[in-house]
């Protein structure tokens, strides 16, 4: 067996040469989107997806033109929720066509790809322990190529779903030639805080992608009945003192409604069923934020 120092340079490879030229593609197609907002947490459990989905179409509602990534190969469901989990990319020579969802939302997702919706995503490898080695690697490689291989069109704006863990942001900040920002997510509990505090100070130390702002979901609700506010969480550290320790804006609270997942699971995003409950208006006056923040157009889309 060769060690690598056995092997006079790149053995006629010319890896850096062909990183190099996919580099290159990914950032030629992504010229024609204007915004990429990558959505992180770290911590699962925090509704990130849903929350995705439903600014997805807030933004698009308000008049942009808007695509999703779902970056999480595993346990893919943006598809699903913005109504495009029964479509599949259109395959050309050169590119693939995302698939269309509510108000227009482009969406590429592993969900697309795979022959039936409970079909795992698994590795190739001499064993699966081999293939746990380079898990990271290949899931990394994989999100280069549904970025690359996407037809995205002129897009005002991309959103990117990442799946959990405090290492996602900067595997997807490698790959992005560039990047208008990351938006955190928790909720008000103090393990949600702690995970999304250590995904935000490694964002900070690596500095590739500036973090826009922490929102927090599954805030507490006004009771439908008495009117009170109920509380699902813990008491504990507030979100805008987290939010203030680590240096960022702390940008809103979304109400929880026990109707999000359920409107999603019909492929109906919540802000569009429920457009007058206050957690839709919070997550309509969020997009409305951002959208300032990042100066999208609002043109091309339905309001």
């Amino acid at each position: 067996m060769k060690r690598y120092k056995d092997i006079p340079g790149d053995a006629g490879s010319d890896i850096l040469g062909q990183v190099a030229a996919h580099m290159a593609r990914l950032q030629a197609r992504l010229e024609t989107v204007d915004q990429v907002l990558v959505v992180m947490s770290g911590k699962g459990g925090v509704g990130k997806s849903a929350l995705t989905a439903n600014l997805a179409a807030a933004f698009a509602r308000q008049g942009s033109r808007v695509g999703v990534l779902d970056g999480d190969l595993n346990g893919p469901c943006v598809a699903r929720m913005v109504g495009a989990g029964e479509g599949r990319p259109k395959l050309g020579a050169a590119a693939a066509q995302p698939a269309v969802g509510a108000l227009g939302i482009k969406v590429m997702s592993m969900h697309l790809l795979l022959s039936d919706a409970s079909t795992p995503v698994v590795w190739k490898a001499p064993t699966q322990d081999d293939a746990q080695v380079w898990r990271g690697t290949l899931e990394v490689n994989v999100l280069r190529q549904l970025l690359t291989d996407t037809e995205w069109g002129d897009l005002d704006l991309l959103l990117v779903d990442l799946p959990p863990g405090p290492e996602r942001l900067p595997s997807i900040a490698a790959l992005l030639p560039s990047s208008s920002g990351a938006l955190a997510i928790t909720i008000p509990s103090p393990s949600s805080h702690m995970v999304v505090a250590k995904s935000l100070a490694l964002a900070g130390e690596l500095g590739s992608v500036p973090v826009i702002g922490l929102l927090e979901n599954m805030a507490p609700a006004p009771c439908p009945h008495c009117g009170h506010s109920i509380t699902f969480f813990p008491s504990g550290q507030s979100s805008e003192s987290l939010a203030a320790d680590l240096s960022v804006p702390f940008l809103g609270r979304i109400p929880f409604d026990p109707r999000i997942p359920s409107t999603l699971d019909r492929g109906i995003p919540f802000v569009t069923e429920h457009p007058d409950t206050p957690a839709a208006k919070a997550i309509d006056e969020i997009a409305e934020l951002l959208r300032h923040r990042l100066g999208l157009a609002t043109t091309g889309g339905e309001a």
